[in-house]
C-alpha cells in the first residue's frame, strides 16, 4: 500500500520548489567587477568612526587618588555570596 509519485499534487510542488527556486536564483549577480570589495568597505569603515583617544597625563598624586577610589571602590563592592572563591 505505498503511495505512488504520479500523483498531480507531488509534482505541482516540485514545480512550485523549483520556480521559487529559480527566482531567486535569477536575482543573484555572480559580476566580481565591483570597485571594491567587503573588506574595503570594513577598512573605509574603521577609518572614518574610530578616534583613538589621548587622555591627558596624570600627575603622581593624582595617580594616587585615582588609585585610592579604585581601591575604596573594591573593598566597599558589597558582599556577594557566590562570588566563586568559596571552596
Amino acid at each position: 500500500m505505498s503511495e505512488s509519485k504520479d500523483k498531480p499534487d507531488d509534482y505541482d510542488e516540485e514545480d512550485l520548489i523549483r520556480s521559487e527556486f529559480e527566482s531567486i536564483v535569477s536575482g543573484l549577480s555572480l559580476d566580481e567587477s565591483a570597485p571594491t570589495s567587503y573588506l574595503d568597505d570594513l577598512d573605509r569603515i574603521d577609518e572614518e568612526s574610530f578616534v583613538q583617544p589621548n587622555p591627558p597625563r596624570q600627575t603622581p598624586l593624582g595617580f594616587i587618588a585615582s588609585a585610592k577610589r579604585a581601591i575604596n571602590r573594591w573593598f566597599n563592592r558589597g558582599y556577594h555570596e557566590d562570588d566563586g572563591a568559596a571552596l
